[in-house]
C-alpha cells in the first residue's frame, strides 16, 4: 500500500511544489522592488484565488468521480466525465471574461490597501483574466488524470507550465521592464502552453484504448440530464465548501492591508510558509482522491480503510519533519522572499505561527482527498460551514473583546487573525474524522447505496 501511495503522491508533490515555488519567485521577483509590488501581487493573487477556488470542483470533482468509474471498470463513463468537466470549464471561462469589468469592481471593495497598491493590482489582473480558459481546463483535465491513477502527466503538465511561467516573469520583468503586468502575462502564456500538453496527454490517453469515439455523440451522452444532474449536485456542495475557503483567505488578505501595507507584506510572506506545507500535504491528499475513489468503486473496503491509515500515518511524519524546518530554518526562508529589512523584521515577531500551521492543517488537507475520493461532498460542505463560522467567531469576538478592553494595538489585531486562522484549520480535519466511518467506509460496502 505504501508503494501505491508514493506512486501517485510523490509526482503529486513534485506537481505541487512548482505551484509555490511560482508564487515564491513572482514573490522574489516584486519583493525586490518595493512593499507595494508585494501588496499589489497579493491582492492581484487573492482576486483569482477567490474566483478560481470557487470553480476547484472541475478538479475535485472530476476525480473522485472518475476515480470511482475507474474502479467500477467503466472506461466509457471516464471519458464521457472529461468531455462533462471540460464543457463547463469553458462555459465558466467565457462568462469570467465576458463580466470582468464588474469583477474587477468588486475586487476593489473586498480589498483594502494604497491606490498605488490598488492600481497594480488591477493591471495585473486586467492582463491575468485572459488565462481563464486555460487555467479551468486544465482544471477538468488534472482532475481526469489523477482519478485514472496516473499522477505523472499532471507532473509534466505542471513543470512545463511553471517552468514556461518563471522564464516568462523573469524576461518580462527584468529585461523588458514591465512591471507587475510582466509577472502577469507571463502567467498567462504560460496556463496556454500547459493547457496544449494537456490536451496533448488526453488524446494519447485514449487513443491507447484503441476505441473510436464521435465527439458529437461523446457530448451528447455527456449532456445527459441524470448525469448532469449528479454531476452539479456533487460539484454544487464542493462549490460551497470552496466559497467558504475562499472567503476565509479573502478576508485574511483584506484584513491584513485594513491593518497596513507593511502587515499586507507580512502575512503575505507568512502564507507562504502555508503554502509550501499545504502543497506538499495536497500530494498525498491527491493520492488519497485516486485510491479511496478506486476502492470505493470496485468495492475493496480492507484496501480503503487500509489505505486512509497510511495516509495519516504520512500526514503526521510530514507534520514533523515540516514543524522542525520551519523552527530551524523559518528566518532563512523570509530572507529569500524579501530583503526589506522592516517586512523581515515585522515578519519575525509573528514566525510562531508557521510552527502551528502544520500541527493544525495537516489533518484537514488530508482528509479533503480522503472526502472527494469518496465523493462525500455534502459532509465536505457541512464540516466547512462550521469551520469558517468558527473563524469569523473567533476575529470578530476576539477583536471587540480587545477594543472593549482598549489594548486592540496592530501586533495583537494581527495575532487575533492568526488565532482564527489555525481554529479554522483545526476544526476542518475534526470534524471530518468523525465522519470518516459513515461518509467514507460504509461507500464501500457492497450493496451500500452510493
Amino acid at each position: 500500500m505504501n508503494r501505491r501511495i508514493l506512486s501517485l503522491a510523490l509526482p503529486n508533490i513534485i506537481t505541487n511544489i512548482t505551484v509555490p515555488l511560482l508564487g515564491m519567485v513572482d514573490m522574489a521577483i516584486v519583493g525586490h522592488l518595493s512593499a507595494a509590488h508585494i501588496g499589489a501581487i497579493t491582492i492581484g493573487s487573492s482576486i483569482f484565488n477567490l474566483i478560481y477556488w470557487n470553480f476547484g470542483f472541475l478538479r475535485m470533482g472530476t476525480s473522485g468521480m472518475t476515480a470511482q468509474a475507474y474502479g467500477a471498470g467503466n472506461l466509457d463513463e471516464t471519458t464521457r466525465l472529461l468531455v462533462r468537466a471540460a464543457t463547463v470549464a469553458l462555459s465558466i471561462a467565457a462568462a469570467l471574461l465576458l463580466l470582468q469589468w464588474p469583477l474587477s469592481r468588486l475586487a476593489l471593495l473586498i480589498f483594502d490597501g494604497s491606490p498605488a497598491v490598488l492600481s497594480m493590482a488591477m493591471t495585473y489582473f486586467f492582463v491575468r483574466i485572459w488565462a481563464a480558459p486555460a487555467t479551468l481546463g486544465l482544471y477538468a483535465i488534472k482532475g481526469w488524470f489523477i482519478g485514472l491513477q496516473n499522477s505523472r502527466l499532471p507532473m509534466w503538465i505542471a513543470i512545463i507550465l511553471n517552468v514556461v511561467n518563471i522564464l516568462c516573469s523573469l524576461l518580462f520583468v527584468l529585461v523588458f521592464h514591465w512591471d507587475i503586468a510582466g509577472v502577469a502575462l507571463g502567467t498567462v502564456i504560460a496556463q496556454y502552453s500547459g493547457l496544449a500538453i494537456g490536451l496533448v496527454f488526453v488524446r494519447r490517453t485514449l487513443r491507447a484504448r484503441n476505441r473510436h469515439y464521435d465527439f458529437g455523440q461523446l457530448l451528447r451522452e455527456s449532456m445527459r440530464w441524470n448525469e448532469l444532474r449528479a454531476f452539479f449536485k456533487l460539484n454544487g456542495d464542493i462549490f460551497l465548501r470552496t466559497l467558504c475557503l475562499a472567503s476565509v483567505f479573502t478576508f485574511i488578505t483584506a484584513a491584513s492591508g485594513r491593518m497596513s501595507d507593511e502587515v499586507l507584506a507580512i502575512d503575505a510572506l507568512l502564507l507562504q510558509f502555508f503554502t509550501l506545507f499545504s502543497y506538499i500535504m495536497d500530494g498525498f491528499a491527491y493520492a488519497g482522491e485516486s485510491l479511496v475513489g478506486r476502492y470505493i468503486g470496485a468495492r475493496e473496503p480492507a484496501q480503503l480503510r487500509l489505505s486512509v491509515r497510511w495516509l495519516l500515518v504520512w500526514g503526521l511524519l510530514l507534520t514533523i519533519v515540516f514543524t522542525a524546518l520551519y523552527a530551524i530554518g523559518g528566518e532563512y526562508f523570509l530572507r529569500l522572499f524579501s530583503d526589506d529589512p522592516a517586512i523581515v523584521a515585522g515578519a519575525g515577531d509573528y514566525m510562531f505561527w508557521t510552527l502551528v500551521i502544520p500541527v493544525c492543517g495537516f489533518a484537514a488537507f488530508l482528509f479533503d482527498g480522503i472526502f472527494v475520493g469518496a465523493t462525500a461532498g455534502r459532509t465536505m460542505r457541512n464540516t466547512m460551514f462550521v469551520a469558517t463560522a468558527v473563524f469569523f467567531a473567533l476575529y470578530f469576538g476576539l477583536k471587540k473583546v480587545l477594543l472593549i478592553n482598549d489594548s486592540l494595538s496592530i501586533e495583537r489585531w494581527n495575532n487575533v487573525l492568526w488565532v482564527a486562522f489555525m481554529a479554522y484549520l483545526a476544526m476542518r480535519g475534526l470534524l471530518q474524522a468523525a465522519r470518516l466511518r459513515r461518509d467514507v467506509y460504509a461507500k464501500a460496502t457492497p450493496n451500500v447505496a452510493e
